[in-house]
Order: C-alpha cells, then structure tokens, then sequence
C-alpha cells in the first residue's frame, strides 16, 4: 500500500469486486455443471470441471485477501468493506454498496450449490462402498 495513493487503493477495491462479481457467476455456473456431471457419474467431466474451478477459486481468494489487507491498511485492522462505502463520495456509495450486496449473495449461492455437490458425491460414495463390500439392502429406505 506504501507505493499505491489512497485513490489507486479505492480504485483497485472496486474493481476487485466487479472482477469477483463476474468470477462468482462462473463459478457458479461450473458448480451447476458439476452437480449434473455428478448425478449422471461422469467422472471424467467432474475431473475437468475441478480444474477448470480451482484457478478461479485462488484467483478470487487473492482478491479477497488483496481487499482485506488494502480495506485494513486504509481503514484500520478492525475496518470492513462498510468503511471503504462510508468514505466513498454519495455519487459511487451507492452502486459499489449494491454491487457489494450481490457480490456476497452470489458467494453464498456458490457455498450452497458447494455443499449440496459435496453432499451428492459422498452420498453416492458411501453407496459405492457398501455396494463394493456386498451389503445386501443398499438401496433400502434407512
């Protein structure tokens, strides 16, 4: 932060956040992908389609490790991205609060579908393995 001027740090959170916005929307669209790949037991595509994730997802987590320690080096180490809104003119509060907002439910979109893709594939796992060691009534209700 000591090189970059507080406008260059402003500018550079804001456009992290649009740049998160567009990745959130294809990470989710790849979760999708994934948890119909996992419902037909394609192998080889889910193998893919983690590839294809797994950039994205460091990619915005440097970002958001970027935006904690420039939001904290402006702000304060208690500071959160409300104190980067708050210091913003009333003409950019308001679009970069709203596209904040989307930026978080989106993330919390992506965590769901990962739970539920997590919960698929070990559901179908533990099917697999009680299939592999002769359990007699794997597909009777529990």
């Amino acid at each position: 932060m000591s090189r970059m001027t507080r406008d260059q740090a402003v500018s550079r959170l804001l456009d992290g956040i649009q740049q998160d916005l567009q990745a959130s929307a294809a990470i989710r669209e790849l979760l999708e992908q994934q948890f119909q790949a996992a419902l037909r037991h394609r192998g080889t595509e889910l193998a893919t389609l983690a590839e294809a994730l797994m950039p994205q997802l460091d990619a915005m987590e440097g970002r958001r490790q970027l935006r904690v320690q420039l939001v904290r080096a402006l702000f304060g180490q208690q500071a959160g991205m409300d104190h980067l809104f708050a210091a913003l003119p009333a003409t950019r509060r308001g679009d970069a609060a709203a596209a904040w907002e989307r930026l978080e439910a989106l993330v919390r979109d992506c965590k769901s579908a990962t739970t539920r893709n997590a919960s698929l594939m070990a559901e179908q796992h533990s099917v697999m393995q009680r299939l592999l060691h002769g359990e007699d009534q794997t597909y009777a209700p529990r």
